[in-house]
């Protein structure tokens, strides 16, 4: 069934559209890591062990950095998402890796989705943005509780990755970016405008995140 329209469609009837539209599915290209560890830093225990599945906003959030090149050099892109939805509650964008893309993306977060204190998990890779004094302090302050996977294991973060993923084939890689605000802006665009309110995940029963937290969530939590 065609989604949201109510046709019937099977699969071959599609790829004969598609050809006859010259439309062909895309692929995903395995994308660059840019996390680089501080061996002298001491990591969070591990809080999730790969269960994502959380039965309400706020309970466990996941963040990682990616990258991409442009013509003037590379756009470095922080994300925080709720694990419950899989929304994108907080992204940053620089020409940088520092510390402060992390906190930027982890402030929009906070702004936008006030945590429970001591009730909210922060889940991450061992990057030194995530293993840094100031990232510990904001996340003390703010009463969320510091996790991080083993080191090298995608699947210990296995959610961001699909979301880098779907970024990557949808965004990234559909063309060669001049400047690093081009990509910025497309970013943004696409975060806003399609992935968080339309963008259908079968994970969320064929539901964008926001329809479905505004399906199973209480309105106080629809920000």
């Amino acid at each position: 069934m065609t989604l949201g329209v109510g046709l019937h469609v099977n699969e071959k009837r599609v790829a004969r559209l598609m050809r006859s539209a010259g439309i062909q599915g895309l692929y995903y290209r395995r994308r660059s890591w840019c996390t680089v560890r501080d061996p002298q830093a001491t990591p969070s225990a591990d809080l999730v062990n790969r269960q994502f599945d959380v039965d309400a906003p706020n309970r466990l959030w996941l963040t990682d950095i990616t990258e991409h090149p442009t013509e003037e050099g590379k756009l470095y892109c922080a994300a925080v998402m709720d694990a419950y939805s899989r929304r994108i509650i907080g992204y940053s964008m620089a020409d940088h890796l520092r510390t402060e893309l992390v906190l930027d993306a982890l402030s929009m977060a906070i702004v936008r989705r006030p945590p429970a204190r001591q009730e909210t998990i922060l889940h991450s890779d061992h990057g030194t943005q995530y293993t840094s004094w100031d990232f510990g302090q904001r996340l003390r302050k703010t009463g969320l509780l510091g996790s991080m996977g083993t080191v090298g294991d995608c699947y210990d973060n296995a959610m961001m990755e699909s979301f880098w993923g779907t970024l990557q084939l949808e965004v990234l890689d559909r063309k060669k970016w001049k400047t690093r605000d081009e990509l910025a802006n497309a970013i943004f665009e696409w975060i806003e405008c399609w992935y968080n309110p339309v963008r259908r995940h079968s994970s969320l029963g064929m539901r964008s995140p926001i329809e479905f937290e505004k399906l199973h969530t209480p309105s106080d939590h629809d920000r």
